[in-house]
């Protein structure tokens, strides 16, 4: 009952920063533009800077080349779970315009503006360099693989750019983690001539990272003010994607891990983040080429909304997982 109580005290937490974000929006306080701008303070400020400021406060160097080598479940449980999103799409029979989102929606996670927050209210700062790890493999796959089915969807004729996709992959919260392992893994917090320079910084990446969490949160409640009930439905589409996100890829996550001699945080790290709502990029990412930016918009929505009810339960489980 203590672990159940401890879950739902989390959520209720994560759920008051939605509602604050929601009825502000809902007053007018934000427009489509002031919307963007939240999203670009969290993504290229706000997080970069609490990574910096996280990692080389809680963790030394060792820990961080104890934790690295496990990218590989992250990164099989996606390959498995993007091959079952083209068998899904196929059983479903998914129309060849949708076929694309569908897949990538189906095993990429939010594993920043949910994920985060949500380890982090359970977990604590323990629980964030397992937090990233996940996060540089789903970052990688959206914008490699994952943007390229979207891109089939709409502009077939479009070329896939290998700039503009290596600079989303090495996007600054991922620049953030590893100036941050970088300057962990030299130490140098403890060079004389660095340090006195170091500490200033430092503390301003704390302060900065702080904003991180509350407007990741208000963002979610933004975004869930400006979608209409009568754009939700529950059909094929809809129930294909909610059977990929919140049952097979924690349950592939929980196989992948359960035998392993991984610490037990990691583990409930990596199968949290698997079942994370789908990524708020996949609007953007969809308007861009043609795609059908609507209905992943609604995916994103139903999707976050439904999360509140499915993470109390799954945090439940894996705080029991052994």
């Amino acid at each position: 009952m203590e672990v159940f109580e401890n879950s739902i005290s989390g959520i209720v937490v994560i759920l008051l920063m939605i509602l604050l974000g929601y009825f502000l929006a809902r007053r007018q306080w934000f427009n489509e533009q002031s919307a963007k701008l939240v999203a670009k303070i969290v993504t290229q400020v706000a997080l970069p800077a609490y990574m910096i400021s996280t990692i080389t406060s809680k963790f030394t160097a060792k820990t961080l080349l104890h934790t690295l080598p496990d990218l590989r479940f992250p990164v099989i449980s996606m390959l498995i779970l993007f091959a079952l999103s083209v068998a899904v799409a196929r059983a479903l029979r998914i129309a060849k315009y949708h076929r694309g989102l569908f897949e990538s929606m189906f095993f990429n996670s939010n594993t920043v503006f949910v994920g985060l927050p949500v380890n982090l209210a359970l977990f604590g700062s323990r629980s964030l360099p397992y937090v990233l790890v996940y996060y540089m493999a789903n970052t990688t796959f959206f914008w490699t693989l994952g943007v390229y089915l979207i891109q089939r969807d709409g502009d077939a004729d479009s070329k896939f750019s290998l700039k503009q996709t290596a600079q989303k992959v090495f996007s600054p919260p991922l620049l953030g983690f590893i100036i941050a392992v970088i300057l962990v893994l030299l130490d140098v917090k403890q060079v004389k001539l660095i340090a006195p320079v170091l500490t200033p910084v430092l503390k301003s990446c704390d302060y900065v990272g702080g904003l991180t969490i509350p407007l990741s949160m208000m963002f979610i409640g933004i975004a869930v003010a400006k979608v209409k009930l009568s754009q939700f439905r529950f059909d094929r589409l809809n129930w294909g994607i909610l059977l990929g996100r919140f049952i097979l890829a924690p349950l592939l996550m929980t196989l992948l891990v359960t035998f392993t001699d991984m610490p037990i945080l990691m583990k409930q790290v990596f199968i949290l983040q698997s079942a994370m709502p789908v990524m708020t990029n996949a609007p953007v990412v969809s308007k861009l080429y043609n795609a059908d930016s609507e209905y992943a918009s609604v995916m994103v929505t139903e999707t976050t909304l439904l999360s509140l009810v499915i993470i109390p339960i799954l945090m439940t489980l894996v705080q029991n997982f052994r």
